[in-house]
């Protein structure tokens, strides 16, 4: 297993004093990780996973005190730097899926429901990753501060990705023109939903557009992407128009790298119901690129089924009680290596929740869960 995903975990730094270490950070961190992808949630179900398989963990962990207890598990974890454990994490995605640059990055905020601790007045851990969809990975996550938002947690996230080439979809909170100059300045382009947390800008971009549609975008240069898709008894339609004839909106609102708009409308049809609602987008990319921002629009929502939904419903993270100092956190960062870890084996076509407990069974399909 030296070749393997313990060289990047291995270097994580070890928040405890020398004196009080009766366990080897690298066999918490390792049994931690093989436990959450076999079906464990808690602490005392992950010291429990690590007795059942004491023997095989013996094999290539020292052990020097045995199991640890699930105490040490849950302070260990509590007490580990998250930005450190992020780093390491971030080598070893690289390492594993490949770099984010020239993909579609999608960022979507997500809080730990049950982090929240009202006795010592602590709010839930609210975190926000990036995903890529064509890795089937998360490529970085960053804790949103307690009195912030996350827009003070997204430049932090761009900084640690890289973006050349990239286009990185937001919905309308990350609407922000430091957002969007920070992924110019990084290379990248920006398609970025617009609501009515940027006023002006919003009556601008709604009322041109609104106009633009009704007549047909008659006079004035467009690019139109037009998709119908059939499933679970409904027909869904979507149209985008997108423009790059937006001199008089760069006059008014300066947003770096912006050359042009969209506007998406997606009509939905189930039986005899029918319904319209309309999106709007600025964007960094150029003219006659409908398709390309209708998909990542329509890529973008990928965060909520592939990422956020499989750690609630697979991996039970909303029901998680870790609550002490940065436990939390740092236990849905094994989550999604956990996540990845299974995401990325392609000989099972088999679910998560099937794959999980098929890990939990057979060592030998755990081993090539963690590609060793």
């Amino acid at each position: 297993m030296a070749s393997s995903i313990w060289e990047h975990f291995s270097v994580v730094s070890d928040p405890r004093l020398d004196r009080t270490k009766l366990h080897k950070l690298e066999d918490i961190l390792a049994i931690t990780i093989c436990a959450v992808i076999c079906t464990c949630d808690t602490w005392n179900e992950i010291e429990d996973f690590g007795e059942a398989h004491k023997d095989w963990f013996e094999t290539f962990l020292e052990l020097p005190n045995g199991i640890p207890s699930h105490d040490t598990f849950g302070r260990v974890l509590a007490a580990l730097n998250p930005e450190d454990f992020e780093r390491c994490f971030q080598a070893w995605v690289t390492d594993l899926a490949g770099s984010s640059e020239g993909k579609l990055i999608a960022i979507d905020g997500k809080a730990l429901r049950r982090s929240v601790d009202r006795a010592s007045g602590k709010a839930a851990v609210y975190l926000v990753s990036a995903w890529v969809q064509e890795n089937h990975a998360v490529f970085g996550q960053v804790a949103v501060d307690d009195k912030s938002n996350e827009i003070t947690a997204i430049p932090k996230l761009l900084e640690m990705l890289q973006l050349k080439n990239a286009t990185v979809t937001i919905d309308a909170i990350g609407c922000q023109k430091d957002i969007a100059q920070k992924i110019i300045d990084r290379k990248g382009h920006y398609v970025l939903a617009v609501k009515g947390n940027q006023g002006t800008l919003h009556d601008d971009v709604k009322a041109f557009l609104d106009d633009a549609v009704q007549r047909d975008f008659k006079g004035l240069p467009h690019d139109l992407f037009e998709q119908t898709e059939k499933g679970h008894g409904r027909i869904e339609t979507r149209r985008t128009w997108c423009t790059d004839k937006i001199g008089w909106l760069t006059d008014r609102h300066h947003w770096a790298g912006l050359c042009s708009v969209a506007v998406m409308d997606c009509q939905r049809k189930i039986g005899d119901q029918s319904s319209v609602e309309r999106r709007y987008f600025i964007s960094s990319l150029p003219a006659r690129t409908a398709q390309r921002i209708a998909m990542a629009v329509r890529k973008h929502w990928r965060v909520e089924n592939e990422l956020h939904w499989s750690l609630d419903v697979c991996f039970n993270e909303d029901q998680s009680r870790a609550r002490i100092k940065n436990a939390a956190e740092n236990l849905s960062r094994v989550r999604r290596i956990a996540l990845t870890l299974l995401r990325q084996d392609t000989s099972d076509t088999a679910s998560l929740r099937r794959k999980r407990l098929r890990a939990s069974w057979d060592q030998n399909y755990l081993l090539k869960v963690l590609r060793i």
